[in-house]
Parts: C-alpha cells; sequence; structure tokens
C-alpha cells in the first residue's frame, strides 16, 4: 500500500495555491495595496473577510464587528463601509479615549454561533495573480473577487443557523 501525501488544508477548507496558504495570500494584498489606493479602498472588506474565514488569527471581540461590516458593505456598497470607517476614525481623533462606535451596524445580524464554519466558496487562496498583481486586470475586478469572498464568507457563516 502507497500512502498518498495529505493535501495541507488551511483553516478556511482551501487547499495552497501558487503563492501558498491564504496567510500568504492575505499578507501579499495588504503589501500590494499600500502602494494602490485603488486596491486599498477595499482594506477593511479584506480584513474583515480574512479573519472571519481565519478567525484563529483574530482577535475574538472584533469578530461580531467584523461580520456586521461585510453586511453593510454587502448591502449599502463599499463607499457607505468607508463612511462609517471614516467616522470612527474622526471621533478617535478627538481626543478622547478610542471607542469602537457599533451603532451604525446595529441594524445587522450578529455573529451566529456555533461557528467557525469549515469551508467557503471564496478564499483568498482563490485570488488570481497575474505578473505579480491582484489587480493586473483592473480594480473594478479585483473589487468584484473581494465582494465574492465577503459574500461567500456570509453565506457560510449564516450556514450554521440553519
Amino acid at each position: 500500500m502507497t500512502d498518498r501525501p495529505t493535501v495541507a488544508r488551511c483553516e478556511c477548507g482551501a487547499s495552497a495555491g501558487p503563492l501558498g496558504a491564504c496567510v500568504d495570500y492575505y499578507h501579499a494584498v495588504l503589501a500590494e495595496e499600500q502602494g494602490d489606493p485603488g486596491m486599498y479602498r477595499w482594506h477593511a472588506v479584506v480584513v474583515c473577510a480574512y479573519f472571519l474565514q481565519h478567525p484563529s488569527a483574530a482577535h475574538p471581540k472584533y469578530l461580531d464587528g467584523q461580520y456586521r461590516q461585510l453586511q453593510l458593505c454587502l448591502d449599502r456598497g463599499l463607499d457607505a463601509l468607508l463612511r462609517v470607517g471614516a467616522r470612527q476614525v474622526a471621533r478617535n481623533r478627538r481626543g478622547t479615549r478610542p471607542v469602537h462606535d457599533l451603532e451604525p451596524l446595529s441594524a445587522y445580524a450578529p455573529l451566529p454561533p456555533g461557528g467557525p464554519p469549515r469551508h467557503f466558496r471564496a478564499t483568498f487562496r482563490d485570488l488570481p495573480v497575474r505578473d505579480g498583481s491582484f489587480v493586473s486586470d483592473g480594480h473594478p475586478a479585483y473589487g468584484r473577487r473581494i465582494e465574492m469572498i465577503a459574500e461567500a464568507t456570509l453565506e457560510s457563516w449564516r450556514s450554521l443557523q440553519t
């Protein structure tokens, strides 16, 4: 009997891709977005989706807010999420103690118990890299792929409720 090599699986259920595990894709996205304002617009969505797909790498107290932020983004759009983030930054710059204002997210469902899900139909490992870039086919295409990851993240977490 011949032993087959075990395919390493990421916490989200994805196997490694050309860049490695999801964490390698995540770090590559973070590095590239630093020099690309069009890509950086998606930073909050990238962070929220990554940590919800890989909660062992996250601080548990932030997961509910991240879950709600993804809902806000998919419900009202990226600009609405960016406005909420800008409002939070402005509040924290006023010399007061930094506090997370969850009021803009109160209309959205809380993080379902019983997670994390073990599979997502779209993960960071699925992001195509061409010519060393995640945006080689343009920012709109990159944004759609990040939205797909966000949708898949919410979908899998919501499936825990059934």
